[in-house]
């Protein structure tokens, strides 16, 4: 999907900062504290995912923030308590475009574009899949379609003299350094050689698009982004990285610096994702 014109002398106001994060259900995560979160925050756009809400229960829940001056524009999934995602802007949205063209997933509620001036702001649930089975063949054909609307966003934004960011839950950790237990997980979904490949493509070299986190960390050991509630993953830092923000190259470029937001201790987790935050120049 092309995104909407704009004059020549519309552009984003820098500096700012995008927050991405899979929130486990919008409204459990309200009660654990992701209110709170959002009342301190200094994000100027939050990517949400797995809101698993209606529409109508989203702006209930965030009535708060709205409230307090955020706008929102989302995507409801058709499945009930499952899926969803949505962006809270500053500023109000210029264009908002739901899905990506392929009619298999345009109402899972897994994608949501949304433009403020030269910059779209994306955010994205990709499936999380289940190695051998049907769920897995879905998350394929997923990667697919988006692959390629990914690349005809990348080369529309180029011609327009955009800047694009695709924030949320890939549901793939790209390399070794990327999850803890990548031993025990090279046949689980997530760490796929299929989903990896797929990944070396979209950050190749030549690719328009960066893996905007690592750029700012490379050569490191996660951060991780997620981790599971059972046992003591949080606790000790067994965790995956799989929440990314993805730009187009000259945006990428601006990126200054980049944190995740992960939780003092278990007990004050609102979702066992925790926000990645990216502030560029």
């Amino acid at each position: 999907m092309l995104a909407v014109p704009q004059t020549a002398d519309s552009h984003i106001l820098a500096p700012h900062t995008i927050t991405s994060v899979n929130v486990n259900g919008i409204r459990a995560a309200a009660r654990k504290g992701m209110t709170e979160w959002l009342e301190k925050t200094d994000a100027d756009f939050i990517c949400l995912q797995e809101t698993r809400a209606s529409d109508k229960q989203l702006h209930e829940t965030l009535e708060p923030a709205l409230s307090n001056g955020w706008f929102l524009v989302s995507a409801e999934p058709s499945a009930k308590g499952r899926n969803g995602v949505a962006v809270l802007s500053r500023v109000e949205a210029d264009a908002v475009r739901i899905g990506f063209g392929d009619d298999e997933f345009q109402d899972a509620g897994r994608y949501i574009e949304a433009d403020f001036a030269d910059l779209t702001v994306a955010s994205l649930y990709l499936p999380t899949g289940e190695a051998l089975t049907p769920k897995q063949e879905a998350k394929e054909r997923f990667m697919s379609s988006f692959a390629a609307h990914l690349a005809v966003t990348a080369a529309a934004a180029e011609t327009a003299g955009r800047h694009v960011v695709v924030s949320g839950d890939w549901n793939i950790a790209h390399n070794e350094a990327d999850l803890k237990n990548w031993k025990g997980n090279k046949k689980s979904s997530g760490f796929l050689p299929s989903e990896r490949e797929w990944m070396d493509v979209l950050f190749a070299d030549e690719s328009p698009w960066v893996d905007v986190f690592r750029a700012l960390h490379p050569g490191v050991e996660g951060p991780y982004s997620w981790w599971s509630y059972r046992g003591k993953a949080f606790d000790n830092d067994s965790g995956w990285r799989i929440d990314y923000q993805v730009a187009t190259r000259a945006f990428a470029e601006r990126a200054k610096a980049g944190l995740i937001e992960r939780a003092e201790s278990y007990d004050l987790r609102w979702s066992d994702h925790a926000p990645v935050t990216v502030s560029y120049r």
